[in-house]
């Protein structure tokens, strides 16, 4: 079965787990998980997929398999290089970017969860 990019159920969660959280959980309850890391657990599969879908349609991307480990792994590295390494130490913007080593903890356990997923769903 072909990769479903936008389609994709995993992503189609996230987003409406994203905006559910962004504008209503993180608001009504105070739980720190809630506020400080579900996003950054929901990241990869909500992410992966849009990177993706570009990639394809710019022909960077041949095939529509479901994302293969390197292309689930990089971003989280760069990502986590980016933002709890390199944004929290510019001057400009550190009383915004807060390095946390648990986000990084939470894009990978993300992105374990959504390989795992999507490597299941599509049946490879």
């Amino acid at each position: 079965m072909n990769f479903l990019y936008l389609k994709d159920p995993l992503f189609l969660s996230c987003f409406i787990l994203y905006f559910f959280n962004r504008y209503g959980l993180e608001k009504m309850l105070n739980i720190a998980f809630f506020s400080s890391y579900l996003n950054d657990l929901i990241c990869v599969p909500f992410l992966v997929p849009i990177m993706l879908y570009v990639q394809h349609k710019i022909g960077l991307r041949e095939d529509n398999t479901p994302p293969k480990f390197y292309e689930i792994i990089i971003p989280v590295i760069i990502w986590s290089v980016i933002f709890e390494v390199i944004l929290p130490q510019n001057p400009i913007i550190s009383h915004l970017a807060i390095a946390d080593p648990y986000d990084v903890v939470c894009y990978i356990i993300g992105g374990l969860i959504a390989g795992i997923i999507w490597q299941w769903y599509y049946k490879i």
